[in-house]
């Protein structure tokens, strides 16, 4: 990832190796603040309330964590607590658990004086190999990218996305913008239309920076407003992210991705879904039985600016709210699924 001119990744261990810094993501982009994190409550609190989000670092921030807890306590009732606690910590993103799962298997056969070596050289390789794998899925989808440019090849190819599903979302590339990174590095014109994404912004506060740090031509949309650019012809394609895809194919990831999905269907745009194999929950057979987290009403009643007194938050209205995170696109209305291994038009077990 590009970071004020120089590449980096999203999250880097201390440098003891016994934990791990990262982008305090709440503070961008009017600040980039670098956060270390040393203890098990540390990495639970930085998944919990938001530190750091996007299911792959949310996995990777998981697993050292709970490599921090087996260093404090190798013992196995202390394992599975700690393993329970962080587990609980975000409900849908599916990365959380298979990183929790590597790591607690990769020391439950050892003598307690090995485990907390061997937990945070886990917790490192997961973080190696999401950037691998999010290289790869950017490479397969510039493949994708360079045939939908060549219909128009006149004109920048728009491509349209949702939420941030980028380099702060995983440990550098991204999933949703591996593919674009690597276009606009070829050479490959294009332009991005970046969903506010609401309630929380991750689109306009994320999204837009690290395409504005990459150099990335983007324009900042409402989310209501993908459906009138998609029936103009002024969008070529939809590539979202995800926290979760099903044995079946269903799609789970920020709210408000199923009406763009919707809104592709209707219109002729191919909606694409970018995902690493650790995305993907062969044990949950449909969309309907992923637990939807339900956020605090306060994301949506309240909105946080930078003014000249530095960031204020005010309220936008005086009524309750529902807040839930995540909706599910069906597999009925995905395109094609870009992975490390190529794009798909389904996934099947193995992945």
């Amino acid at each position: 990832m590009i970071l004020q001119g120089e590449r980096t990744r999203s999250i880097v261990p201390t440098a003891e190796g016994t934990g791990a810094r990262i982008l305090d993501q709440r503070q961008l982009p009017w600040e980039v603040r670098w956060v270390e994190l040393r203890t098990e409550d540390e990495a639970a609190v930085a998944i919990r309330d938001m530190w750091t989000r996007g299911a792959p670092m949310i996995g990777a921030v998981g697993g050292y964590g709970l490599a921090m807890a087996i260093a404090a306590d190798p013992g196995d009732a202390a394992i599975q607590a700690a393993y329970a606690r962080l587990n609980a910590t975000r409900p849908t993103a599916i990365n959380l658990k298979w990183a929790l799962d590597q790591v607690a298997a990769a020391v439950r056969p050892l003598p307690l004086t090995d485990r907390a070596a061997a937990a945070f050289a886990r917790a490192q390789a997961i973080v190696d190999e999401d950037e691998r794998l999010c290289r790869s899925i950017g490479e397969h989808g510039l493949a994708l990218l360079r045939d939908l440019h060549a219909k128009n090849p006149d004109r920048p190819l728009n491509i349209l996305t949702h939420c941030n599903a980028g380099w702060l979302a995983t440990v550098d590339y991204g999933t949703a913008t591996a593919p674009i990174y690597l276009a606009h590095d070829a050479g490959l014109p294009l332009h991005v239309w970046v969903d506010e994404t609401r309630p929380r912004n991750q689109g306009a506060l994320l999204t837009a920076f690290e395409l504005r740090n990459h150099g990335v031509p983007h324009t900042l949309i409402a989310d209501n407003a993908g459906g009138l650019l998609m029936a103009r012809g002024q969008v070529d394609a939809v590539i979202v992210g995800t926290d979760r895809v099903t044995a079946n194919g269903d799609v789970c990831n920020k709210i408000g991705t199923y009406l763009k999905a919707l809104a592709a269907h209707d219109t002729g745009v191919p909606f694409y879904v970018a995902l690493p194999y650790t995305t993907f929950d062969a044990a949950t057979p449909s969309g309907d039985a992923i637990p939807i987290e339900e956020r605090s009403p306060a994301e949506l009643t309240e909105i946080t600016g930078a003014t000249d007194h530095g960031l204020e938050t005010v309220r936008l209205t005086q009524s309750d709210a529902y807040n839930p995170a995540f909706d599910v696109t069906p597999a009925r209305l995905v395109t094609g699924y870009i992975t490390e291994r190529g794009v798909l038009d389904r996934l099947q077990t193995p992945f």
